[in-house]
């Protein structure tokens, strides 16, 4: 057995680094896209909103770009004060950063140490227990409950734990489902002493009137995650938004890359969120993408789970087996979806809101990609 030359020598890592495995939380469509030697015909398992950014954003990221020979604004000063009268909070109350992922790690890095309980959804974001098993915390789960995450589950872990976070998205990935917003207040009014819930709310924007809690800025139990990455369009600029109280809002600025943001990036989510004509645009896009997709999943006597997001759960009505199996035939034909990991939420694939000619190769990709499975499965038995 050789040495890979490119992997750092054992003493290099810590400990902790050492004893993870190596892996990542999704794999990206391009590294798909290579390993089946063709581009994909329709993108829709990233979430992404292919119905792009607002065309103020291209025009601002445009005028900006022969900028970019400078550093951005370490305090994203513009954003920041807008985001902050948008939400009818103070700038203090606003912390900017690479996307929710990157403030994310950022909030794990400042609240969690080796043997730290985290309380989590078995089966939500993986990508926020990546960053807490890259700092030795200790994961605690419970199941979802009715296809969504189930917060009094969640409080029952977390007081029985000693947790110091709590993690919910509202609404959820990868199953879209949503909670009134008074089910969120109701939840933080009853956080263990000493435990901050971290409120993911990257699909809030398709979400129903009054999905959004009512939370006082200053509620030092509550941190609150948005991103421009789904709504506005931006993912491929990666801008997120932290909304919290103003101690742990200052405290990002520890241990923060100040410089991490680009200015283009910068530029065009401030367009973006000036921008609410194309908001609602893109609401309507994914509304009338949605009902397609329960359409077209019913034709194939498959059932579309209610959404809050833009993206929609399909329960197959078998098993994790039946759902890997289409999303891989689907990729086989040119359609990139992705689905839950684990049971039982795993008998779902999950597909983005498309633009019709996405959808038109959805509906014609599924039924040769079931009837492919149905076959092998019967010839099985």
């Amino acid at each position: 057995m050789t040495q890979d030359s490119r992997a750092p020598a054992p003493s290099l890592l810590t400990p902790l680094v050492a004893s993870l495995p190596a892996t990542v939380p999704f794999v990206g469509p391009e590294a798909q896209e290579r390993a089946r030697g063709a581009a994909f015909a329709a993108r829709l398992g990233a979430n992404e909103n292919v119905f792009g950014p607002s065309p103020h954003a291209i025009a601002a990221m445009q005028a900006a770009a022969p900028e970019a020979w400078m550093y951005a604004d370490p305090e994203a000063h513009a954003l920041r004060h807008a985001i902050a009268e948008a939400n009818g909070c103070a700038p203090g109350h606003v912390m900017i950063g690479e996307g929710i992922d990157g403030l994310l790690g950022l909030l794990v890095r400042l609240t969690v140490t080796e043997g730290t309980v985290v309380v989590t959804s078995t089966g939500a974001y993986p990508t926020f227990n990546y960053h807490v098993a890259g700092f030795g915390g200790r994961l605690e789960t419970v199941p979802y409950r009715d296809d969504a995450e189930d917060p009094e589950a969640l409080l029952a872990r977390a007081a029985a734990t000693g947790a110091r976070l709590v993690y919910l998205a509202n609404p959820d990935n990868p199953m879209g489902s949503v909670h009134p917003g008074p089910v969120i207040e109701a939840m933080i009014a009853r956080l263990p002493e000493g435990c901050l819930l971290v409120l993911d709310e990257a699909y809030l924007e398709f979400a129903p009137h009054g999905a959004a809690p009512s939370v006082d800025p200053d509620d030092p139990r509550v941190i609150r995650m948005r991103t421009f990455s789904k709504a506005y369009g931006l993912a491929g600029a990666r801008v997120g938004y932290a909304l919290g109280a103003p101690a742990l809002i200052a405290a990002f600025d520890r241990v923060r890359n100040h410089f991490g943001m680009g200015r283009v990036s910068l530029a065009g989510a401030l367009a973006a969120l000036q921008d609410q004509d194309w908001l609602a645009h893109v609401r309507a896009e994914v509304a009338t993408a949605r009902a397609r997709i329960g359409a077209i999943a019913a034709e194939n006597g498959l059932t579309a789970l209610p959404s809050a997001t833009n993206f929609v759960t399909v329960d197959c009505h078998a098993d994790g087996g039946f759902a890997r199996a289409l999303v891989a035939a689907l990729s086989a034909r040119g359609v990139f979806v992705r689905m839950p990991f684990v049971a039982p939420q795993d008998r779902c694939i999950r597909i983005s809101c498309g633009r019709p000619a996405d959808l038109d190769a959805l509906a014609a990709a599924l039924p040769p990609a079931l009837a492919e499975i149905r076959a092998a499965r019967a010839a099985a038995e």
